[in-house]
């Protein structure tokens, strides 16, 4: 590992480089906050691929990408005499400092747990922070995640089950609300009803994933993953014997599926 002088350079080098770009190359230069946002959002769920993955080298490769939009951001914020990257760095510092009163301050914390409450009470006395608890969830977190947050959230403040396994009970009724909504629907493919009854289901799945400390959306794209990989195995074997898919019983493609199961 490096030095922490190393690191400083290697960031100093990048600040230059940033400045360099920003003055000589055409594109960087045209760039805004706007251009960019997308470019970031892309950016972050390429690293978030790789988290997953827990793919080392791609992680730091991805880490590098948002670091860039980071320094970038921060290049622009001080041409328009608005911040810099110290702003950037200075302001996160005094967060963590602020926040963590158990280790800057007087106040303990014993577990995780303990500290989780505990931000979420110094976060309704930060200024220019929240003044609700549910005030610091982004209303464009994807709708899994915010849901997460969402229950994290009011849960810290004590609206929560008193026990996991309570939640069993919730995730059946919202299920069995569901499927009597769409027992009764005379159009299956628009109900409105229907909808916000799933909905009613995800979120309880979502809360039951919480109290048995399950992130919902790492599992559901590990899920997505495996899925992906077993249906390439069925197109592989198709294409070796020369076969279309669309031509291939369900049976002839669940049979592949199993094999491939085997082979993990």
């Amino acid at each position: 590992m490096h030095t922490r002088a190393e690191q400083l350079a290697a960031f100093d080098r990048l600040l230059t480089i940033m400045d360099e770009l920003r003055e000589k190359c055409p594109w960087d230069r045209k760039q805004t906050f706007e251009s960019l946002r997308q470019n970031t959002i892309e950016e972050t769920y390429e690293l978030a691929s790789a988290l997953i993955k827990e793919d080392l080298d791609e992680i730091a490769k991805e880490l590098g990408d948002v670091l860039l939009h980071v320094v970038f951001y921060a290049k622009i914020g001080s041409e328009q005499n608005a911040f810099d990257i110290a702003d950037v760095c200075n302001r996160i510092s005094d967060k963590l400092i602020f926040r963590h009163p158990h280790v800057y301050g007087e106040q303990k914390a014993q577990n995780a747990e303990e500290v989780s409450t505990l931000w979420e009470q110094v976060k309704l006395k930060e200024k220019g922070g929240n003044t609700s608890v549910l005030g610091g969830v982004p209303s464009s977190l994807p709708a899994l995640v915010k849901a997460y947050r969402i229950q994290d959230k009011v849960a810290n403040v004590g609206f929560d089950w008193e026990h996991p396994d309570d939640v069993w009970n919730k995730v059946k009724e919202e299920i069995a609300e569901f499927e009597q909504e769409m027992i009764g629907s005379q159009d299956a493919t628009n109900n409105t009803k229907a909808e916000q009854e799933f909905g009613d289901i995800l979120f309880a799945m979502v809360n039951a994933a919480r109290l048995y400390k399950i992130r919902p959306d790492n599992a559901l794209e590990k899920t997505n993953q495996k899925f992906i990989k077993r249906f390439n195995y069925i197109e592989s074997k198709a294409n070796e014997k020369g076969h279309a898919l669309k031509d291939m019983t369900l049976e002839e493609m669940d049979a592949l599926w199993n094999e491939s199961k085997t082979l993990e």
